[in-house]
């Protein structure tokens, strides 16, 4: 099998990390993207060096996934540790394992430690757990992660067991160089209230968020049946009696809709008859996030929102698979209503950061069409920048005017007690007129920060008073802010050369008010 470019990329670069002494590293490919035919070309070079592998996951179906692409694009036939299975006394070279029955220390303690060279973490978000972290300290192997998104559920860090990314294959390229289906998303204009579902495990509990779905189940399908009656669903649902009631709903609005959970004993008939369109729509309470695949699938609703990007991006990833005929995969989101920020949104897939996912999800929320993300994500993006760059400028000049110690007049006004100029009001029209550029470089050059000032009469009647005061040696402007910022009062008052030898004490004391001076207290004399 011939694998596309970044996969061949991929596959180098992984060998290259482990090869420069890199034990842990991770793989980050979008769901869709063929991570399963990446790691089965890795393990065949493995087999190829002699190694021994182990392919652990904590799921059945990942495990026979695995197996199944390994054979078919390697040739290799793989042992199984699971349940009653056992790898032990076979010769094959890989081994399938499942990280619940791996994790018991009798089952560990039937190999040696180093029984295999290397392992590689299907599914690699859930491997911070202690199951996971259990066989893998008991090893001393080379791991591979790999992972449709290195965001974790509890929040902890992938990057605290992982020493490196070995290759990141990321959804907007996937989808620019036409191996996904482009997104559209769009906002249903129905206010969910979450602001009452309580938290558990880093996210929202599912108990709490059925009953507040509950109310809006009507009206969810009412919207549905406006945007997306033709189309091939998939809800994720927080509860199985929330997705079995949904089903209700939806066939009664004129949908063709089924449900499966963990206890439907005909689930492989069901999902057998939805990929061949017996069923348009397939309800399920996160049981179809991991190891099921549908390339039809033309829309994806997400009835369990989620903190989680890993949980969100594994629901959207049964959508984004392409398929002869299909254009797109249409997103349909809500208007969350919660007290927290953190609501993953369509705009999370693609965005950069928060910052330009906020601005997305806005304008897909302002739109009221369906936006393809790509464009949104370009629009906001820039958006983001102009609102940085003004931002920037006003940092800079507020740096200048910081830098160059300028004095705020009203600032200087209260200190001298000039109420006829904190008062004053223009009356000939040359006083209303703006200060002309020589006031402005003279106000400057005084210690006056100039753009307080907005008329030329009170510009001249400043300046005036500056004069009236260097004549009389009374203080500075720049004498008046230095002292009062550090608590003496009235400085206005205070002779020039007084409040030059109170500066010149605190320069010689390393600008620090001297011993025995109360600022608070003292009168400039």
């Amino acid at each position: 099998m011939k694998l596309r470019d970044y996969q061949q990329l991929a596959r180098e670069s992984i060998q290259q990390q482990w090869d420069e002494g890199v034990k842990k590293t991770l793989l980050v490919l979008p769901t869709g993207t063929g991570k399963t035919i990446v790691f089965s070309k890795v393990i065949e070079d493995r087999v190829k060096k002699g190694e021994r592998v182990l392919v652990l996951a904590h799921r059945g179906e990942l495990l026979d996934q695995a197996a199944d692409k390994l054979e078919k694009s390697t040739g290799l036939k793989t042992a199984t540790e699971k349940a009653e299975q056992t790898s032990i006394g076979s010769w094959y070279r890989v081994v399938v394992g499942s990280v619940q029955t791996l994790q018991r220390e009798k089952r560990l303690e039937k190999f040696k430690k180093d029984f295999f060279d290397t392992i590689i973490i299907d599914e690699a978000h859930h491997c911070i757990s202690d199951g996971y972290q259990r066989v893998l300290n008991y090893f001393d192997a080379k791991v591979l992660g790999v992972t449709a998104t290195p965001d974790r559920g509890d929040m902890r860090n992938l990057g605290s067991y992982f020493e490196s990314l070995a290759f990141e294959y990321t959804l907007p390229k996937a989808i620019k160089e036409g191996y996904l289906a482009p997104i559209k998303a769009l906002t249903i204009p129905l206010k969910l209230d979450l602001s009452a579902v309580g938290q558990q495990a880093g996210d929202f509990k599912t108990s709490d968020l059925g009953s507040a779905l509950d109310p809006y189940l009507e009206s969810i399908a009412d919207e549905m049946w406006k945007v997306a009656k033709d189309r091939k669903i998939v809800v994720f649902l927080p509860l199985v009696k929330t997705s079995q009631k949904f089903t209700e709903i939806l066939n009664q609005k004129g949908f063709r809709a089924a449900e499966v959970n963990g206890e439907s004993k005909d689930r492989a008939e069901i999902l057998e008859d939805f990929e061949n369109d017996k069923y348009n729509v397939l309800c399920n309470s996160m049981l179809l996030t991991e190891g099921w695949d549908c390339p039809s699938v033309d829309c994806v609703v997400v009835l369990r929102p989620t903190k989680v990007r890993s949980l969100y991006s594994q629901m959207i990833g049964r959508g984004t698979r392409l398929f002869e005929g299909k254009t797109e995969l249409l997103l349909l989101d809500f208007l969350w209503h919660t007290e927290r920020h953190e609501l993953c949104h369509p705009a999370h897939l693609i965005a950069e950061n928060d910052e330009v996912a906020q601005a997305m999800t806005k304008k897909i929320e302002e739109a009221g069409i369906p936006l393809d993300l790509e464009v949104v994500e370009q629009s906001a993006t820039e958006d983001v920048v102009a609102q940085r760059e003004e931002a920037l400028a006003q940092l800079l000049a507020d740096m200048k005017k910081r830098k160059r110690k300028l004095v705020d007049p009203l600032q200087f006004e209260m200190s001298i007690q000039a109420e006829d100029l904190s008062s004053y009001v223009p009356s000939f029209g040359w006083e209303m007129g703006p200060p002309s550029e020589k006031q402005v470089k003279t106000l400057e050059k005084q210690g006056i920060m100039p753009d307080e000032i907005d008329n030329a009469g009170k510009a001249t009647k400043l300046l005036e008073r500056l004069d009236r005061r260097r004549m009389e040696g009374l203080t500075t402007p720049k004498q008046i802010r230095f002292l009062e910022q550090r608590g003496f009062e009235h400085v206005g008052k205070w002779p020039f050369d007084n409040a030059k030898k109170m500066i010149d004490r605190i320069a010689a004391n390393g600008w620090r008010i001297p011993q025995g001076v109360n600022p608070k207290e003292y009168s400039g004399e």
